[in-house]
């Protein structure tokens, strides 16, 4: 299994001495609770209010700041000084922020994931046990009934679909920069975005270029969300709109036009890789050789931080209980494998676009 060094460094020798081993073995035992700790002591402005004082505050300030009582502050607070998010000065009992603690507050992924995990998954994956032995997403059920999440996106309740979208925006929108000049350097005329979503990068295509047509696959819910939010953009009318399910044994993607670019943006890791195979084998029948297929991942293993590879691993969890049951972050290995089986080759490769994404450069041979 090939891994970019600083990722195989990390898997495969020991990083931490007996004790702290024992100590994260205690970590993820406790881990519910920290995440539900540090998500309140974020919510009630807690770390704010710390980080915002240069000499650090007390407990009896932080009572009056944000009108929790003693007992409420002393129950976070304690667990703030375990969890590493704040530290103490015992000479003054004044709390200030630890580098950890700053992280959690500032980083802006760490607050997508946080949020995401708590809206979206948070209950669900008490079901894990049941998504991984029978292969569905067994922990949806807390959210709506559908057989998957993207199916119900549009009728999730408003706090878990902003979560949701700003997961999965947070993830995207920081690489389409870098994206752009990619996509364009052809200089196409017709771009199809499949698995286009609410129209962000189609919206950034159109102003790129005045040129370009998009055409927007999605489910037929996607589609409807997609026209309210790109309906009063410059270039919102040549944004056009095919709603399929491609894995509806009939589906097709749309034909009788010749398509130069066709895009794909953190789409294929929401299906198997059997399912994969077939909506490729489905492009590949749409694309003639002078198509560019551009597929926009984050794969775990070409990842410059190990962070980052953490964070895609566990995002393959909610997939499994959450989204769908049976896809994931993938390694790019199978991912190419998959390419392969439809009939196509990556013509070259992009790593390191944004917070961590990866353009396959894909061509019909």
């Amino acid at each position: 299994m090939h891994l970019f060094p600083n990722v195989e460094k990390r898997y495969s020798h020991e990083q931490l001495s007996a004790l702290e081993a024992q100590r994260m073995a205690q970590f993820i035992a406790w881990s519910p609770v920290v995440f539900q700790v540090s998500r309140l002591l974020l919510k009630w402005n807690v770390l704010t209010l710390v980080r915002e004082s240069r000499e650090g505050l007390t407990l009896e300030a932080l009572m009056e700041a944000t009108g929790l009582s003693r007992y409420a502050l002393t129950i976070l607070t304690d667990a703030a000084l375990s969890i590493g998010l704040l530290l103490i000065d015992p000479a003054t009992d004044r709390f200030r922020l630890s580098k950890t603690g700053w992280f959690l507050l500032t980083d802006e992924g760490t607050r997508a994931n946080l949020a995401f995990n708590h809206d979206v998954n948070y209950r669900g994956l008490f079901h894990l046990e049941e998504a991984l032995q029978e292969g569905r997403p067994a922990g949806l059920k807390t959210l709506g009934d559908w057989s998957t999440i993207y199916e119900g996106l549009s009728q999730l309740p408003p706090e878990v679909q902003q979560s949701w979208f700003g997961f999965d925006h947070f993830y995207s929108d920081h690489s389409f920069d870098e994206a752009l000049p990619i996509v364009f350097s052809t200089r196409p005329h017709r771009l199809m975005d499949v698995g286009g979503n609410t129209g962000r990068f189609a919206l950034r295509c159109v102003a790129h270029d005045p040129q370009v047509e998009v055409t927007i696959v999605d489910l037929p819910g996607q589609i409807d969300m997609m026209r309210r939010n790109v309906a009063d953009h410059s270039g919102a009318d040549r944004i056009h709109a095919h709603a399929t399910n491609l894995l509806a044994p009939d589906a097709t993607l749309p034909e009788g036009q010749t398509w130069d670019v066709i895009w794909m943006s953190q789409f294929l890791d929401c299906f198997s890789e059997a399912e994969i195979c077939a909506i490729l084998t489905r492009t590949a029948a749409v694309m003639t050789p002078a198509t560019h297929l551009y597929i926009m991942e984050t794969f775990w293993d070409r990842q410059h931080f190990e962070t980052a590879s953490f964070c895609l691993t566990m995002t393959s969890v909610y997939f499994t209980t959450m989204a769908n049951g049976n896809s994931k972050m993938y390694h790019s290995d199978r991912m190419v494998a998959q390419i392969k089986k439809a009939g196509l080759q990556v013509a070259r490769t992009y790593d390191h676009l944004g917070p961590g994404h990866s353009i396959l450069e894909v061509v019909k041979p």
